[in-house]
Order: structure tokens, then C-alpha cells, then sequence
């Protein structure tokens, strides 16, 4: 208990037993959530005796769960990165998979599984609108993403192949089958951020600004899958002038 005790004074400030509620329990778990299910079981014992000694009226602990809260826990983009790899991907030096991967990851949340079944036939070059996955609506691309998906196209092009997909690597050039999820998780290995990061920092941007359920019927999700998403912290970056500097 000498752990909680430290982060109640040094972090909460608190010195009494009694003050300790099920906020502070929760802060303290949250500081090692891989060891959440062994100190519960400690901060249970020690609560349950504290309470029989009169040390605590209410036990703080009553209520938790082992498992924790569901959400998501993967690292997201800063803004100053969004903009170096938006500047990076509109270029012409990087790799074509590279630039429409993370194209859409970064600006229409695109999943791997999305882009690596994409088709040709899935371009709607009028509208300029591809098909992505199980999304009940063509997305409509902005010229940023329609460029790199060009250029993607003009790739495809110089090998020749009859293989449908717009991604088609060397060994899957001869064939019908989309280029493996093995690769695809590889492609953006030279940018330093794996697709997932890129992806699910424009979900976490869309759900804490819209309905995660318009989000979730938008992108074809499970509803529940959305809920994950939204953050409990705005980066500084993201937070309008304060108003009050310029009342008066």
C-alpha cells in the first residue's frame, strides 16, 4: 500500500484514508495497467480491513472490475506529423503503395484489409469516388488522394497485368489475388508509422467530432467498434484561441 500512498499525496493530494474515493483508485490503477488485475485484489484486502477498522466509512473499490474500461489505446499522429507525411505522400519520391495507403489511412481512415482488395473496377473516375471495403457509399476522394491514386494506377500499368486490384505487387502480377496482408503492413516502413497509427488517428479525429454512430454507418463499422475512438484528452494544438484573452 506504500505505492498508493505515495501517488495519494504526491499526485492527488491527499493524506487521509477516509478521503480516498473510487476516482483516485482509478488513477492509481491506471498508472500500470498491466498489473491492474494483482493490485486490485491488494487494494480490495486492504479496503475490506480498513473498513472493519472504522479507517474508511465506504470501501473505494466496491463497484471496480478487473477488466478495464474498453477503448483505444493506440498512439495517434500529432498535427505537425499529419502535415509532414500529407507533404511527404504528395510528392513524387515516395513508393506509389506507400503514397495511396497512406493516403487514405491519413484522410479517409482506410484500413489495410480496404486497400489491399481494392479494384479497379471499384474507381468510379466521373465522380471520382472509389469503393472501400464494406462501406455502404462510394467515397468521394480529394484531389490530394486522387493524384497519388493515379500514380498508383500508372504503376499498376507498367507491369502488364491482368490482376484486378489497383495494389499488385511482383508475385502478384501473374495472378488474380491482392497482394498479401503481409506486405501491405510493410508499406509505410518508410515513413516510420505503421498504417494503423495513421488510420486510427483520423478515426479518433472523426468520432471526437461527429456522431460515432454516423461515423460507424459511414465507414461500415459495428457501432460499438466507433465507441472506442473517442479521446479523453484534446491535443493543445486542436483547441480554439482563448476567448477571454480578447473580452473586454
Amino acid at each position: 500500500m506504500c505505492d498508493l500512498a505515495v501517488f495519494l499525496a504526491g499526485q492527488r493530494g491527499e493524506g487521509d484514508w477516509a478521503l480516498v474515493d473510487v476516482h483516485d483508485v482509478e488513477a492509481f490503477l491506471a498508472t500500470l495497467p498491466k498489473g491492474r488485475k494483482r493490485r486490485l485484489t491488494v487494494l480490495r484486502q486492504f479496503f475490506g480491513f480498513a473498513r472493519l477498522q472504522h479507517l474508511v466509512l465506504v470501501d473505494p473499490t466496491r463497484g471496480l472490475t478487473v477488466k478495464e474500461t474498453n477503448g483505444y489505446r493506440g498512439r495517434t499522429l500529432t498535427l505537425d506529423q499529419q502535415r509532414d507525411l500529407f507533404r511527404r505522400w504528395i510528392c513524387d519520391d515516395a513508393h506509389p503503395h506507400e503514397t495511396l495507403l497512406g493516403m487514405l489511412a491519413l484522410l479517409h481512415g482506410a484500413s489495410i484489409a480496404e486497400v489491399r482488395i481494392l479494384q479497379v473496377h471499384d474507381i468510379d473516375p466521373a465522380a471520382r469516388t472509389v469503393r472501400l471495403g464494406k462501406r455502404p457509399h462510394p467515397v468521394p476522394l480529394d484531389p490530394a488522394s486522387w493524384t497519388v491514386l493515379q500514380r498508383c494506377l500508372a504503376h499498376r500499368e507498367a507491369w502488364s497485368t491482368e490482376n484486378p486490384h489497383v495494389m499488385v505487387t511482383k508475385g502478384a502480377k501473374v495472378g488474380r489475388s491482392p497482394a498479401s496482408t503481409a506486405y501491405l503492413s510493410h508499406v509505410l516502413d518508410e515513413c516510420g508509422y505503421p498504417p494503423r497509427m495513421v488510420r486510427g488517428t483520423r478515426l479518433v479525429d472523426l468520432v471526437n467530432t461527429m456522431d460515432p454512430k454516423l461515423v460507424a454507418a459511414a465507414f461500415g463499422m459495428d457501432p460499438q467498434a466507433a465507441l472506442i475512438y473517442p479521446a479523453d484528452r484534446v491535443d493543445p494544438g486542436r483547441m480554439p484561441a482563448d476567448t477571454n484573452s480578447s473580452a473586454g
